[in-house]
């Protein structure tokens, strides 16, 4: 079995990419979505956050508000976050490739997430792809997903990206580099190219 990382800044499209490569035969597992799993009321991590941050970050019913939690982590305490959350995350996605690899020995499993370099994962996979942006584009993105203003969407992107290795940077790690700065279609051809280099490895 192949294991793949795919990571990018916030809104380079890195799920975008991940769903191409699932229309291709990956195996896809994002690490966000599993963080959320951790977080759920009952789990250590959501008792060690709550702790660590205090009850104003959560909601009436007691899960966590992701949202207030980002403003209370972006920029400056991201790496107190990351402490609690990524030894569990890393844990969980191990485990998940270690299964993909006992049910299909010849798969592709690709792991999506954000910090995958920032979390000193990489060293996990077999390659590792980083989507990379321009600003612009990103923001215009982060707009459309959160359904703000492109000010208030600018100022997000810009920080959360301050929490991150710029594109630049985390592009230095990668084996692959998916450019998604383009149309859709431009982003499908360089993903069809990579698909086949993925498959004869």
């Amino acid at each position: 079995m192949l294991r793949v990382g795919l990571t990018g800044g916030i809104a380079s499209g890195k799920s975008t990419v991940g769903s191409m490569l699932v229309a291709r035969g990956a195996h896809l597992l994002n690490a966000d979505t599993l963080a959320h799993q951790l977080y759920a009321p009952g789990t250590t991590v959501h008792d060690d956050i709550v702790r660590h941050f205090g009850r104003e970050i959560l909601n009436h019913d007691g899960t966590v508000n992701r949202a207030a939690l980002a403003n209370v982590v972006f920029p400056g305490r991201i790496a107190e976050l990351n402490a609690i959350v990524h030894p569990a995350v890393i844990q969980a996605q191990n485990a998940w490739m270690a299964e993909i690899a006992r049910s299909h020995p010849r798969a592709i499993a690709v792991v999506e997430a954000a910090l995958l370099i920032e979390a000193g994962a990489a060293k996990d996979f077999d390659k590792v792809i980083v989507v990379t942006s321009d600003f612009e584009s990103k923001v215009r993105r982060f707009a459309n997903r959160a359904n703000v203003s492109m000010d208030a969407a600018r100022v997000e992107v810009e920080r959360r990206s301050a929490a991150q290795f710029s594109d630049d940077e985390k592009a230095r790690h990668a084996h692959f580099v998916i450019d998604n700065s383009g149309p859709l279609q431009q982003t499908q051809r360089q993903v069809d190219s990579l698909w086949q280099q993925l498959s004869r490895l």
